[in-house]
This record gives structure tokens, C-alpha cells and sequence, in this order.
């Protein structure tokens, strides 16, 4: 496990507790209970049929890039790209690293018909209960972050919540236990945990490991049309794109030049 991802769950650990501790269980039960999910995987697999599929990511920062959009309107760049074609969109939620937070996941997912996903690093069920009372349709699941237990724990709480899981992996260890998870979706993330690097060529790799039975989601490094192309050719049903779309004076009008 890298410096930077331990750092990361150890400052996520620490902030779950205390929200946790803090939280009032029946007010978000109630949220949870008035927000139905929409369908992630499906609507990657409806869209897949006829063209890429892709999940505009909601990025404002990140540790590798530092600030990514200075002006970062959540409602207003979640509806621009829902109307440029986004089939999802996948919203920051970790406020330190990233700069997100639980207040845009829910606003955007109250603004747009497209569901959506919570980005975090999952380390305990309550975060669960968070993202389905945020408005969330799906988690994500990262391999590198924890162990077989703890990940089986968050996919069966996702399950009864109703949302739908994106397990996130980075070789061919982390598939091989992925798919003992039976996530709805798997994806590849090009960037190297270790050092932050981006090659598109290890999610090629792991393409022709992928089994028809989920959704394939070819995550990060993504910057062109021919990107997509390739990684569609690949064998990737959907694509996951932040840093491409938030540097952009319009998302909008760059998805729809990444969809064609």
C-alpha cells in the first residue's frame, strides 16, 4: 500500500468516527429511505449498446494534480454534463484530498436524472448509509484499500442499501479478488496507487481479464476520442473521466467530443 493511500485512509478513518459519533441515525435512515436508486450498472449497460458509456467525474482537486477547476459549481457542471451525454456521474466526496463533500453528492443527485456515484475511500458500513441518504446509486470499492473481510462487509451493506458497487482495481491481483466480490461493475484505474503515475496500457492488459457478466469501467488517463476508441476496442463497456472534463473551460462540449 502506498504512503499517499495510507495517509489518505488514515485521515478518513479518524473523520468517519467522528461524523459517525455525531450522526443522527433516524434522520438518515429517513434520507436514505426517500432517495431510490437509480440503476448504475444498468444505465452503463444501456449506453454501452450504442456508444461509450461514461461517468463524468465531479473533481474539483486531487493529491497528484493539486487544484483541478478553481471555479467548481457541482449543480451546475452535474446538469451540463448530464445534458451533454454523461450516462453517470461520479461526485468527490472526500473533503481534505479532494476538496468534495456529501453536500454536492446530494445536491447534484437532487438536480440530475442520471445516477450517481459516491467517490471516497469506503472503510466503514455508516459511510454506506451516507451515500444512499446523499442520493448516491453506487460506491466504490477499492481493492488496495482493503482486506477480503472488510470489502465483502461494504458490498453486502451496498447491497442492502440498494446501491450498486465499482470495484476498483489496479493488477491482476486485485481483479483476481475483485471478482470473488461479485461487484455489478469492475474498474481498471490506469494510475499507479504508488507513485501516481498514469498508463493507459495497464488497463489494456487487463481487459481480456474481464468477465462478460460485469460492467467494465476503464477509470483514469483518459484524454481523447481515441482513447476511448481504443480502450472500446479493448474490450471497456464504460469510462471513467474527472481531469479531462474539469480542465475544460466546457465539460460539456469535450464529452461530447470523447463520445463523438
Amino acid at each position: 500500500m502506498s504512503s499517499h493511500l495510507e495517509r489518505i485512509l488514515a485521515n478518513t478513518r479518524i473523520e468517519v468516527s467522528a461524523r459517525k459519533a455525531a450522526a443522527e441515525f433516524a434522520a438518515l435512515e429517513e434520507a436514505a429511505a426517500a432517495h431510490t436508486p437509480r440503476g448504475f450498472a444498468r444505465a452503463l449497460r444501456e449506453r454501452a449498446e450504442t456508444g461509450p458509456a461514461v461517468i463524468a467525474e465531479l473533481k474539483k482537486a486531487s493529491p497528484s494534480k493539486g487544484l483541478i477547476r478553481a471555479e467548481f459549481e457541482p449543480v451546475a457542471l452535474g446538469t451540463e454534463l448530464e445534458a451533454a451525454g454523461a450516462a453517470c456521474l461520479s461526485v468527490l466526496t472526500d473533503e481534505v484530498f479532494f476538496l468534495g463533500g456529501l453536500e454536492n453528492l446530494r445536491r447534484v443527485s437532487a438536480a440530475v436524472k442520471i445516477p450517481c456515484l459516491r467517490k471516497d475511500f469506503m472503510v466503514e458500513p455508516f459511510q454506506v448509509l451516507e451515500a444512499r441518504a446523499a442520493g448516491a446509486d453506487a460506491i466504490l470499492l477499492i481493492m488496495a484499500a482493503l482486506g477480503d473481510e472488510d470489502l465483502r462487509v461494504l458490498r453486502d451493506t451496498a447491497r442492502t442499501y440498494g446501491l450498486d458497487v465499482l470495484c476498483e482495481v489496479h493488477d491482476q491481483e486485485e481483479l483476481d479478488r475483485a471478482l470473488q466480490l461479485d461487484c455489478e461493475c469492475v474498474g481498471v484505474n490506469s494510475r499507479n496507487l504508488k507513485t501516481f503515475d498514469v498508463s493507459i496500457e495497464r488497463a489494456v492488459e487487463l481487459a481480456s481479464q474481464l468477465p462478460d457478466g460485469v460492467v467494465r469501467v476503464a477509470e483514469s488517463g483518459i484524454a481523447s476520442r481515441q482513447d476511448v476508441e481504443n480502450l472500446r476496442v479493448a474490450g471497456f463497456d464504460a469510462f471513467l473521466i474527472g481531469e479531462t472534463l474539469m480542465r475544460q473551460p466546457s465539460p460539456g462540449a469535450m464529452l461530447r467530443e470523447l463520445i463523438g
